[in-house]
């Protein structure tokens, strides 16, 4: 017969109590006992007063060769009882314990939890270093679309500057050479001045005609002179109605007939750029608009599907709760019919008994 010293588990519900006891092996827990070694109380707490042992005894059936539990091996451990099982068992613990190292394997499960926590450290910092590079990422492409959408518009405003210098520059690469064949023309004609006129009435024909230029062109004369051949003309006109008129006159565009016409166009391509940006502007507006009610759109959808899937809950809930009601009334009802029926067979049975009595 194997003599073990273990515990048998005494008290109530949430309140452990135990019993140190001398038991055959082949018992259950709460079995036969050969003799009761002391108890140990786990929620005392006084730690003198949470072991008791009767240590002549315990010493007794250990040399008799009775073997502790586990548990009560530790128990006798604190209380200053060594004994051979506890000394075998560290022993093939160590053992176990080198063989599991040299394999590479873990031992105690507080090894196994590190092991776990230290892999689950890992792979966290692996995934925050791919949310931070993705993140990165992400902030570069976005930096470079800005950069380069500011670039975009810089280069449309510098081209809608310079539309307007071009058009001017073209208006006076077309104006500046008529100008300039007219002066030469004016310079070489010769001076065509009759001599039956006599030169005090041509004089006096010249300084007419030029106090009426000066009135009629006013501050463009001081640009643009007038030709003299034309002056001349004019004085001669005045002077002399008989004088014979030139062959040819000349057909010269005016440099202010020009200016005007540039800047028409000016005016057109400055017109043309505030209208596209304008456009431009409006189409925004209208893009912002439509996200704005999709947004608005897709939050309305949310929370409608929201509500719906909470009045289905509630509807679940009240079901289950009608059931629930209706299982309780079932069995309110069927409690007394129950009673009833117990009482007959106790009856029934009462009378059974009365009438074996009797015959008896």
């Amino acid at each position: 017969m194997a003599v073990k010293l273990r515990m048998t588990r005494i008290g109530r519900r949430h309140r452990p109590f135990f019993r140190i006891n001398a038991i055959d092996s082949r018992t259950p827990r709460d079995g036969r006992v050969l003799e009761k070694l002391g108890h140990y109380d786990p929620i005392e707490k006084d730690k003198s007063k949470q072991v008791v042992l009767n240590l002549e005894r315990v010493k007794y059936w250990l040399d008799k060769g009775a073997i502790p539990s586990d548990t009560v091996s530790q128990i006798l451990l604190r209380q200053g009882i060594k004994h051979k099982y506890a000394e075998v068992k560290t022993t093939r613990r160590a053992k176990a314990r080198a063989l599991a190292r040299a394999k590479g394997k873990l031992f105690t499960k507080a090894e196994r939890i590190a092991a776990e926590k230290a892999a689950k450290g890992i792979v966290e910092k692996a995934k925050a270093e791919a949310e931070a590079k993705a993140k990165a990422e992400a902030k570069a492409k976005e930096e470079k679309a800005k950069a380069e959408a500011k670039e975009k518009v810089e280069e449309k405003a510098k081209a809608k500057e310079e539309v307007p210098e071009a058009v001017e520059e073209k208006i006076t690469a077309q104006a500046e050479p008529k100008t300039e064949e007219a002066k030469v023309e004016t310079k070489t004609e010769p001076v065509k001045v009759k001599e039956e006129v006599a030169e005090e009435q041509v004089k006096k024909a010249e300084e007419k005609a030029k106090a009426e230029t000066k009135e009629k062109v006013g501050e463009k004369v001081e640009a643009k002179e007038e030709a003299p051949e034309a002056v001349e003309e004019k004085a001669e006109a005045q002077a002399k109605p008989k004088a014979e008129k030139p062959k040819a006159e000349e057909k010269t565009k005016p440099a202010d007939a020009e200016q005007e016409v540039a800047e028409k166009e000016t005016e057109q391509a400055e017109k043309k750029a505030e209208a596209e940006l304008k456009h431009k502007k409006k189409a925004k507006a209208k893009t912002k608009v439509e996200t704005e009610e999709k947004v608005k759109a897709e939050k309305a959808e949310k929370k409608a599907k929201a509500k719906s899937q909470a009045k289905e809950k509630e509807e679940v809930v009240e079901k289950a709760k009608a059931k629930a009601k209706e299982k309780a009334k079932v069995k309110a009802e069927a409690k007394p019919e129950a009673k009833k029926q117990k009482k007959i067979k106790k009856k029934t049975v009462r009378k059974k008994k009365t009438d074996k009595g009797d015959e008896n």
